[in-house]
C-alpha cells in the first residue's frame, strides 16, 4: 500500500489498531491528573503561585500567563496542589488534541496522527512539564495550536486563521519569550513552500503579526514601566563568551532525556530527511522543519558557550513529535534501514512508558535512593512542609515579627507551607521579584527576626539590611533519612 507521494505504508509501534494509541494517550492523561495532587509543589511552582496572589501584566523572571492560569486553577479547584496544577493539566489535553489535529491535517493519515499524538505524549516535557504548573505549559499548548492554525491556513486558504494564528502567538509570547522564535520560522515556511508564498504579498500574515503584538503589549507596557527588568533578565543570557563543549554535551543530553531516547532519534531522523526533501507532502515537512530548526539552532548556539537549561526548547516538542511519527510512515527505506525503523518505531512508546514510570516513582517515593543529586527531589517541595513546622516553631518561640530568606524558592515554599496565621515571609534580597505586592505592615518590620538561608550563604547583606544576626541553629530539608537541603537559621535583632 502507498500513499499519494509512492511511499510506503508501514505500521509504527507495533500497535494492533489505533485503539491502542488512544488508550495509552487516555492513560497518560490520566496519569498526570492522578498524580499532580500528591507530589509536593517545586520551588517555582511555589513562586508563580504567589505571583497569583498578585496579578500582574509582567513579572522579573516570565511574562505573566503562568499567574493567571494559576490564579484561574485555583479559583476552580482551590489553593492546593491539584488547583495550582489544574490549568497546566487541562492545557495538556487540549495540546493533544491539537498535535492529532496538524498531523491529520499535513499528512492526511489516522494511523500517523495517533502515533504523533501519543509520542507527544510520552516525551518527558509533556509526562513532567503539564503536570508542573510552570511556563513551559500554556507555552507547550500554545506551539501545538499554533501548529494547527498553520496547518488550517495550509488545508482551508481562509484568511481568518491568520489572526487565530496571531491570538495563539500573543498567547506564547505572554508565556515565555521563546515563542519569539515562530514569527521567523513562519517566514521561513512561507518563504520556502511555494504555494505558500503567495501569502505574503497579502495583509493577512501581518496582520496576525499585529494581533500577537496587541496581546503582548500588556507585558511589554510593564516592561517599559519597571525599566525592562523582565528582558534585561531573560536576554541578559545571551552571550557570546568563551567556549566550553560540556555545555554543549548536557545540553544534549537533556534533549535525550526529555524527547526520551528513541524518540529523540526518530525525531532527528525525520527532520534529516526531510532537508532531502523526503517524507510526505512538502508543506508538512516544511512546516515542521521550520518551526523546530530555528529554535534549536540558537539553542546550541547558547550552549557552546553557557548553560542551557533543557526545557528551554519546549516549543519544538509538538513539532518534533509528529515529524518522528511521520518518519515512520512517510518514507520509503531501503529494506535494512526498514528494518531498524520499524524496531525503534516498536520500541519507542515501551521506552518511554518505562521512563515515565520511573520518574513519576522517584518523584513519589523516592524508591532510589540518589540523595542530594535526585531531581525530583532537590526541585520538588519534598520535606518542606515539616521543615516550615519547625521553621514557625522557632518563630512563634524567638517573638518575630517575620521570616526572612536568602532565596526566591525559601521564600515561596515557606510561604505556601507555612502557617496561613503566621508572620509573613520575606525575601531580603532582590526585592524587585516581588514588586506587584504592597510592602509589609509597620508590625512585620519591628523586628525581631528569624532570617533562614541556604548553608554557606553569605549573612554579609542580611545584617546589611536588618540587623545582626545571631545563629540559631540548622535545620535539614529531608526524604527519610536522606539531606536533600540544609539552612542556617538565624534571630536577627534590629
Amino acid at each position: 500500500m502507498t500513499d499519494d507521494e509512492g511511499t510506503v505504508s508501514r505500521p509504527a509501534l507495533g500497535l494492533s489498531a489505533g485503539q491502542a494509541a488512544v488508550l495509552l494517550v487516555v492513560v497518560l492523561t490520566a496519569a498526570r491528573f492522578a498524580i499532580a495532587p500528591f507530589l509536593p509543589l517545586a520551588f517555582d511552582e511555589a513562586y508563580y503561585w504567589r505571583w497569583s496572589l498578585h496579578p500582574a501584566s509582567g513579572y522579573l523572571d516570565h511574562p505573566p500567563a503562568i499567574a493567571w492560569l494559576i490564579r484561574a486553577g485555583t479559583d476552580i479547584a482551590g489553593g492546593n496542589e491539584f488547583g495550582i496544577r489544574l490549568g497546566s493539566l487541562l492545557l495538556g489535553v487540549a495540546a493533544s488534541w491539537a498535535v492529532w489535529r496538524a498531523a491529520i491535517i499535513l499528512f492526511g493519515r489516522r494511523d500517523l496522527a495517533l502515533t504523533a499524538v501519543l509520542f507527544f505524549n510520552l516525551t518527558l516535557i509533556v509526562t513532567v512539564g503539564m503536570v508542573l504548573a510552570v511556563p513551559d505549559a500554556p507555552l507547550l499548548a500554545a506551539a501545538a495550536f499554533l501548529l494547527y492554525c498553520l496547518a488550517k491556513v495550509s488545508a482551508t486558504g481562509r484568511s481568518v486563521w491568520w489572526l487565530v494564528a496571531g491570538i495563539v502567538t500573543g498567547i506564547g509570547l505572554l508565556s515565555k519569550y521563546t515563542a519569539l522564535f515562530w514569527p521567523p520560522s513562519i517566514l521561513i515556511w512561507l518563504l520556502l513552500t511555494p504555494r505558500m508564498r503567495p501569502w505574503l504579498a497579502t495583509i493577512w500574515p501581518w496582520a496576525g503579526a499585529v494581533v500577537a503584538l496587541l496581546i503582548f503589549l500588556p507585558n511589554l507596557i510593564w516592561n517599559a514601566t519597571n525599566d525592562w527588568l523582565t528582558f534585561d533578565k531573560q536576554f541578559g543570557r545571551v552571550t557570546t563568551d568563551g567556549l566550553n563543549p560540556e555545555f554543549l554535551l548536557d545540553h544534549l543530553g537533556q534533549q535525550v532525556g526529555l524527547a526520551t531516547p528513541i524518540i529523540f532519534v526518530l525525531g532527528w531522523l525525520a527532520l534529516g530527511v526531510f532537508l532531502l526533501r523526503r517524507g510526505g507532502p512538502t508543506n508538512g515537512r516544511v512546516l515542521l522543519g521550520a518551526m523546530v530548526w530555528p529554535t534549536t539552532a540558537y539553542f546550541i548556539f547558547h550552549a557552546f558557550h553557557s548553560q542551557v537549561e533543557g526545557n528551554w526548547t519546549a516549543p519544538i516538542f509538538a513539532a518534533f513529535a509528529l515529524a518522528a511519527a511521520a518518519v515512520l510512515y512517510t518514507v520509503e527505506w531501503r529494506p535494512r534501514a526498514r528494518r531498524v525503523v520499524d524496531f525503534a518505531g516498536r520500541w519507542a512508546t515501551p521506552v518511554a512508558l518505562v521512563l515515565t514510570a520511573l520518574v513519576y516513582v522517584q518523584a513519589l517515593t523516592g524508591l532510589f535512593p540518589l540523595g542530594s543529586s535526585d531531581p525530583t527531589a532537590t526541585r520538588l517541595g519534598v520535606g518542606v512542609e515539616a521543615l516550615a513546622e519547625e521553621i514557625e516553631t522557632l518563630r512563634a518561640a524567638e517573638g518575630a515579627t517575620a521570616i526572612l530568606a536568602g532565596d526566591y524558592g525559601t521564600t515561596a515554599w515557606l510561604t505556601y507551607y507555612g502557617p496561613a496565621e503566621g508572620a509573613p515571609v520575606l525575601q531580603y534580597n532582590e526585592p524587585e521579584r516581588w514588586l506587584q505586592e504592597l510592602p509589609p505592615g509597620e508590625a512585620a518590620l519591628e523586628g525581631p527576626f528569624l532570617a533562614v538561608l541556604k548553608a554557606g550563604q553569605n549573612v554579609g547583606p542580611l545584617e546589611a539590611e536588618y540587623g545582626r544576626a545571631e545563629e540559631l541553629t540548622t535545620l535539614t530539608r529531608q526524604r527519610g533519612d536522606l539531606e536533600i537541603d540544609r539552612y542556617e537559621v538565624f534571630r536577627v535583632i534590629p
